[in-house]
Protein backbone atom coordinates (compact mmCIF):
# COMPACT_ATOMS: atom_id res chain seq x y z
CA UNK A 1 0.00 0.00 0.00
CA UNK A 2 1.49 3.33 -0.99
CA UNK A 3 1.65 6.69 0.76
CA UNK A 4 -1.72 8.22 1.58
CA UNK A 5 -3.72 5.01 1.26
CA UNK A 6 -4.62 4.85 4.94
CA UNK A 7 -8.24 5.52 4.02
CA UNK A 8 -8.62 2.33 1.97
CA UNK A 9 -8.87 0.05 5.01
CA UNK A 10 -12.09 -1.71 5.91
CA UNK A 11 -12.55 -3.27 9.35
CA UNK A 12 -15.32 -4.83 11.43
CA UNK A 13 -16.67 -3.02 14.46
CA UNK A 14 -16.87 -4.94 17.71
CA UNK A 15 -20.58 -5.50 16.99
CA UNK A 16 -19.88 -6.91 13.51
CA UNK A 17 -20.62 -3.92 11.27
CA UNK A 18 -18.44 -2.84 8.36
CA UNK A 19 -16.40 0.31 8.99
CA UNK A 20 -14.60 2.23 6.27
CA UNK A 21 -11.56 4.34 7.04
CA UNK A 22 -12.91 6.78 4.42
CA UNK A 23 -14.96 8.11 7.35
CA UNK A 24 -11.69 9.17 9.02
CA UNK A 25 -10.61 11.70 6.39
CA UNK A 26 -9.73 15.00 8.04
CA UNK A 27 -9.40 13.47 11.51
CA UNK A 28 -6.36 12.83 13.67
CA UNK A 29 -6.61 9.14 14.55
CA UNK A 30 -5.10 7.13 17.41
CA UNK A 31 -5.11 3.37 16.86
CA UNK A 32 -4.41 1.17 19.88
CA UNK A 33 -4.19 -2.60 20.30
CA UNK A 34 -5.99 -3.19 23.58
CA UNK A 35 -6.50 -5.99 26.10
CA UNK A 36 -8.82 -6.43 29.07
CA UNK A 37 -6.43 -8.35 31.36
CA UNK A 38 -3.19 -6.38 31.01
CA UNK A 39 -1.24 -4.22 33.40
CA UNK A 40 -1.90 -1.33 31.01
CA UNK A 41 -5.69 -1.89 30.83
CA UNK A 42 -6.20 1.13 33.10
CA UNK A 43 -5.11 3.22 30.09
CA UNK A 44 -8.68 2.87 28.81
CA UNK A 45 -9.44 5.77 31.19
CA UNK A 46 -6.83 8.02 29.58
CA UNK A 47 -7.80 6.98 26.05
CA UNK A 48 -11.44 7.79 26.76
CA UNK A 49 -10.44 11.14 28.27
CA UNK A 50 -8.45 12.04 25.13
CA UNK A 51 -11.37 11.01 22.96
CA UNK A 52 -13.87 13.07 24.95
CA UNK A 53 -11.53 16.08 25.06
CA UNK A 54 -10.73 16.23 21.35
CA UNK A 55 -13.54 14.47 19.48
CA UNK A 56 -15.26 17.77 18.63
CA UNK A 57 -11.99 18.89 17.03
CA UNK A 58 -11.84 15.88 14.67
CA UNK A 59 -9.90 13.41 16.79
CA UNK A 60 -10.82 9.78 17.30
CA UNK A 61 -9.43 6.79 19.19
CA UNK A 62 -9.88 3.35 17.62
CA UNK A 63 -9.46 0.31 19.88
CA UNK A 64 -8.47 -3.06 18.43
CA UNK A 65 -8.55 -5.95 20.92
CA UNK A 66 -5.69 -8.41 20.52
CA UNK A 67 -4.99 -11.70 22.31
CA UNK A 68 -1.41 -12.18 21.06
CA UNK A 69 0.34 -11.05 24.23
CA UNK A 70 0.16 -13.56 27.10
CA UNK A 71 -3.49 -14.33 26.29
CA UNK A 72 -4.62 -11.08 27.92
CA UNK A 73 -7.69 -10.63 25.68
CA UNK A 74 -9.33 -14.07 25.73
CA UNK A 75 -12.98 -13.01 25.52
CA UNK A 76 -15.37 -12.81 22.61
CA UNK A 77 -16.06 -9.47 20.94
CA UNK A 78 -19.31 -9.28 22.91
CA UNK A 79 -17.53 -9.93 26.23
CA UNK A 80 -14.83 -7.37 25.41
CA UNK A 81 -17.44 -4.76 24.50
CA UNK A 82 -19.35 -5.41 27.74
CA UNK A 83 -16.15 -5.17 29.83
CA UNK A 84 -15.02 -1.90 28.20
CA UNK A 85 -18.45 -0.30 28.51
CA UNK A 86 -19.13 -1.44 32.07
CA UNK A 87 -15.66 -1.03 33.58
CA UNK A 88 -14.23 1.98 31.72
CA UNK A 89 -17.29 3.60 30.09
CA UNK A 90 -15.54 3.40 26.71
CA UNK A 91 -17.37 5.40 24.04
CA UNK A 92 -14.66 5.55 21.38
CA UNK A 93 -15.02 3.07 18.50
CA UNK A 94 -13.99 -0.50 19.25
CA UNK A 95 -13.35 -3.17 16.66
CA UNK A 96 -13.36 -6.90 16.29
CA UNK A 97 -10.38 -8.76 17.75
CA UNK A 98 -7.31 -8.80 15.47
CA UNK A 99 -3.76 -10.05 15.36
CA UNK A 100 -1.07 -7.37 15.12
CA UNK A 101 2.02 -9.52 14.47
CA UNK A 102 2.89 -12.62 12.48
CA UNK A 103 1.38 -14.17 9.39
CA UNK A 104 -2.16 -13.48 10.59
CA UNK A 105 -1.55 -9.78 11.28
CA UNK A 106 -4.37 -7.55 10.12
CA UNK A 107 -3.30 -5.53 7.04
CA UNK A 108 -3.93 -2.30 8.97
CA UNK A 109 -1.25 -3.21 11.51
CA UNK A 110 1.15 -4.39 8.82
CA UNK A 111 0.75 -0.93 7.28
CA UNK A 112 1.08 0.98 10.56
CA UNK A 113 4.21 -0.94 11.58
CA UNK A 114 5.81 -0.11 8.25
CA UNK A 115 4.91 3.58 8.48
CA UNK A 116 5.91 4.00 12.14
CA UNK A 117 8.66 1.54 13.08
CA UNK A 118 9.52 0.98 16.71
CA UNK A 119 12.82 1.58 18.51
CA UNK A 120 15.86 0.88 16.34
CA UNK A 121 13.59 0.36 13.34
CA UNK A 122 11.85 -2.74 14.66
CA UNK A 123 8.44 -3.35 13.17
CA UNK A 124 6.76 -5.79 15.54
CA UNK A 125 4.25 -4.54 18.07
CA UNK A 126 5.88 -5.32 21.42
CA UNK A 127 2.84 -5.47 23.72
CA UNK A 128 -0.74 -4.42 24.37
CA UNK A 129 -1.53 -0.71 24.27
CA UNK A 130 0.99 0.20 21.59
CA UNK A 131 -0.40 3.42 20.14
CA UNK A 132 -0.21 4.76 16.58
CA UNK A 133 -1.09 8.38 15.83
CA UNK A 134 -2.11 9.23 12.27
CA UNK A 135 -2.30 12.78 10.92
CA UNK A 136 -5.51 14.19 9.48
CA UNK A 137 -4.20 13.76 5.93
CA UNK A 138 -3.38 10.09 6.59
CA UNK A 139 0.27 10.55 5.64
CA UNK A 140 2.17 11.12 8.89
CA UNK A 141 2.51 8.47 11.58
CA UNK A 142 3.94 8.25 15.11
CA UNK A 143 4.25 5.20 17.37
CA UNK A 144 4.14 5.23 21.17
CA UNK A 145 5.23 2.48 23.54
CA UNK A 146 2.68 0.57 25.63
CA UNK A 147 3.99 2.32 28.75
CA UNK A 148 3.30 5.78 27.28
CA UNK A 149 0.33 7.20 29.16
CA UNK A 150 -2.36 8.50 26.79
CA UNK A 151 -2.42 11.89 28.52
CA UNK A 152 1.22 12.47 27.57
CA UNK A 153 0.29 12.30 23.88
CA UNK A 154 -2.10 15.27 24.12
CA UNK A 155 0.57 17.74 22.97
CA UNK A 156 1.18 15.76 19.76
CA UNK A 157 -2.57 15.51 19.14
CA UNK A 158 -2.97 19.27 19.55
CA UNK A 159 -0.11 19.94 17.13
CA UNK A 160 -1.76 17.77 14.49
CA UNK A 161 -5.25 19.18 14.98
Amino acid sequence: MSEGQFYQFQVKTIDGKDYSFEDLRGKVVMIVNVASHCGFTKQYTGLEKLYETYKERNFVVLGFPCNQFAGQEPGSDEEIHEFCSRTYNVNFPMFSKVEVNGNGAHPLFVYLKEKAPGILGTEGVKWNFTKFLVSKDGKSFKRYAPSTEPESIAKDIEEWL
